[in-house]
């Protein structure tokens, strides 16, 4: 038989990235991981029942896995290719869901810090900035890859942008949000001198991250950078050379 065949296995299409979703209604602007107008290709959402931020980062979501896991098989058979999450604090569950899971994953904007590391000048830094410092254990760090003593700066002595999002509140106030990460910023470069690039942990921070790297004047790295990286690699650019396959003969 001869002609242009096109195949199934998926409940949908053109959509390669499925994130994990915590389970709150905190606002979500653009820039957010959790905003689908974020992302400059369609992504799937699957929201990990019982997975609020208490649970996730004071309780290291002890209990979770499971409920972490169930979604992301349904993700998959929905049609994504790759799994990702809305938390950074999702990185001790890594190494677990990768083994289990028939995709690759990437579970935390931690991960990008050995990379961004080996880009900077020797004797230079990655600095972290969470949504809560005292919670962010060397474990969380060592399952991303990174090194447990990465010099960290929280947000949650600040005006807004972690009691929100750690209380899962429904209304934020992005102004003050933005000077929270500005603050934290601040806070790094003058105790951390050694820091030459920012990783943020929080996959709340990215619609800030244009602000941080205008305010401190060095890289600044948020879960956007991370997962378009990652959706590159699961929908690589069609440059449309001779010869290349048909798309629909691609998706199997």
């Amino acid at each position: 038989m001869t002609g242009r065949m096109v195949y199934g296995g998926k409940n949908l299409y053109g959509a390669r990235l499925g994130f994990l979703m915590l389970d709150v209604e905190t606002p979500r602007m653009p820039g957010d991981v959790g905003n689908a107008a974020t992302w400059p290709f369609p992504v799937l959402y699957g929201v990990v029942p019982g997975a609020n931020p208490r649970r996730v980062v004071n309780e290291r979501g002890k209990g979770l896995l499971d409920a972490i896991y169930g979604t992301a098989q349904r993700l998959v058979k929905e049609g994504a290719d790759g799994i990702a999450s809305t938390g950074g604090f999702f990185s001790i569950y890594q190494a677990e869901l990768a083994a289990r899971c028939e995709v690759p994953v990437a579970t935390s904007s931690l991960m990008q810090i050995p990379l961004v590391e080996r880009l900077l000048p020797p004797g230079k830094r990655v600095g972290v900035i969470t949504v809560q410092s005292d919670q962010l254990s060397a474990e969380h760090l060592e399952a991303a890859g990174a090194a447990p003593d990465t010099p960290v700066v929280g947000t949650e002595n600040g005006r807004e942008f972690s009691r929100v999002f750690h209380n899962a509140e429904t209304v934020l106030n992005a102004e003050l949000a933005e000077l929270d990460i500005l603050d934290a910023g601040q806070e790094m470069v003058s105790r951390h001198p050694e820091v030459g690039a920012i990783v943020f942990e929080c996959h709340n921070m990215a619609p800030f991250a244009r602000s941080l790297r205008d305010s401190i004047g060095m890289p600044v790295f948020s879960v956007y950078s991370f997962f378009t990286w990652f959706h590159a690699g699961l929908e690589p650019r069609d440059f449309g050379h001779p010869g290349s396959a048909p798309r629909d003969l691609r998706e199997r």
